[in-house]
């Protein structure tokens, strides 16, 4: 059997199908239990090969990811302030040695 679901409550849902839904045999198969649709009462399995993150440790990640980038712009701006100081008072330190015989 073909269908759709066009609508869902908790577990309950309503389905669309193409051709006639042979009601009274589902109904009749119902009470047994291989044929039970909604989910088992049973306890979940963790089927992944890798747990998920914790979203408290992905936070965590992203602050340091951060702190990284914030701290290499920093440094990247110190060298770049010293190297236009120096070059901006290289001339000026060269007349003064060169004046005092240096």
């Amino acid at each position: 059997m073909v269908a759709r679901i066009v609508w869902r409550d908790g577990s309950r849902a309503g389905l669309q199908c193409e051709d006639r839904v042979p009601v009274e045999e589902i109904m009749s198969l119902g009470a047994a239990q291989a044929l039970r649709l909604v989910a088992s009462e049973g306890a979940l399995v963790e089927r992944r090969k890798y747990r998920r993150a914790n979203h408290g440790e992905s936070r965590l990640q992203g602050r340091a990811m951060e702190f990284v980038a914030v701290l290499a712009i920093g440094i990247a701006l110190a060298i770049g302030t010293w190297s236009a100081v120096e070059e901006a008072l290289a001339k000026p330190f060269a007349q003064i040695s060169t004046a005092l015989g240096g």
